[in-house]
């Protein structure tokens, strides 16, 4: 696909994003506004938002500023099989984590960034396909979370490789009920105390599909999202990774 940066002003656009070649990257920071012509999906209630304890898989990601362990979910089994795939063919193997933003998220799997030079612009190297989305209500950007970048497609097809771990900020119920308003949503008790209490990036709630959560390493990612870094919001010093599927 070769994807650059390309400026997307909308409702929830919350960081700026690099312009090149009028091409777009694999970028979970432009939002389009919602619109009714864009197809949503409102988050009924439930009884309840616990997932089922299962034997999930779990990835360990080794990175240059400590280890993150990843548990992959049930409930989307075509972005958890790719991703287990990817992880067992070594594809993310040397990779770099190209893209942090304090606060929001930190960015990685361009196969590009693998023999990247200094200030060389990453984000638009691919693997070929893409992914369709799975959406699940229960499933969301709570600080942590596992998802799948992409490109502004209508049918929010994710990437066959490029991910972001979410760090996120604490919301407030204010600023949760007017996304709430502007893209249809529910947000739940349990959605909204894990939003406010541990923080998140509810704005892209089922736009991008959340596919896996962190369960240890969560200062790793704090840690990589607060490096110092370039105009185009890449690690002034690489931050590469390794992967490996653990039970």
């Amino acid at each position: 696909m070769n994807f650059t940066n390309k400026v997307f002003v909308g409702i929830l656009l919350a960081f700026s994003t690099s312009i090149s070649n009028g091409q777009i990257i694999k970028n979970p920071v432009a939002i389009p506004a919602a619109s009714k012509t864009q197809p949503t999906v409102k988050d009924k209630p439930k009884a309840t938002l616990a997932i089922p304890k299962t034997e999930e898989t779990r990835v360990k990601i080794t990175t240059d500023s400590g280890i993150i362990v990843i548990r992959l979910y049930d409930q989307t089994p075509l972005h958890r099989d790719n991703y287990i795939k990817l992880v067992d063919n070594h594809f993310y193997d040397s990779l770099l984590f190209h893209r942090v933003i304090a606060g929001f998220m930190i960015q990685g799997g361009d196969p590009e960034s693998k023999s990247a030079v200094p200030n060389q612009l990453l984000g638009k190297g691919d693997i070929g396909y893409t992914i369709p989305a799975e959406f699940d209500s229960t499933l969301f950007h709570k600080k942590g979370a596992l998802a799948a970048a992409r490109t502004l497609n209508a049918q929010k097809a994710s990437s066959g490789c490029q991910f972001y771990i979410v760090q996120g900020k604490k919301m407030t119920d204010q600023e949760l009920s007017a996304i709430e308003n502007l893209k249809d949503l529910y947000f739940s008790p349990t959605k909204r105390k894990a939003y406010t209490e541990l923080g998140g990036t509810p704005k892209l709630d089922m736009d991008y599909t959340v596919f896996g959560e962190v369960e240890t390493g969560m200062e790793v990612v704090d840690r990589i999202a607060r490096s110092q870094k370039n105009e185009l919001n890449r690690p002034n010093t690489d931050i590469r990774m390794k992967m490996e599927r653990i039970k």
